[in-house]
């Protein structure tokens, strides 16, 4: 879910950036894609995945 998130941010960062929009200093291209990057990090390191991670289940 995250992964899709990060996808949302960059495509948003991409948007303002190449349109050229004046935007203030919260909403920049910039925070954008650090926020994405952020969301990206959390993805890969497990954090908000659809599966559980290993260990935490039922053992049979």
């Amino acid at each position: 879910m995250l992964g899709i998130a990060a996808a949302v941010l960059f495509f948003i960062a991409f948007l303002i950036n190449a349109a050229h929009i004046a935007t203030n200093d919260v909403l920049s291209s910039t925070n954008f894609m650090l926020i994405g990057l952020a969301a990206l990090a959390l993805h890969v390191a497990g954090i908000g995945s659809a599966r559980p991670a290993r260990g935490w289940g039922r053992r049979r």
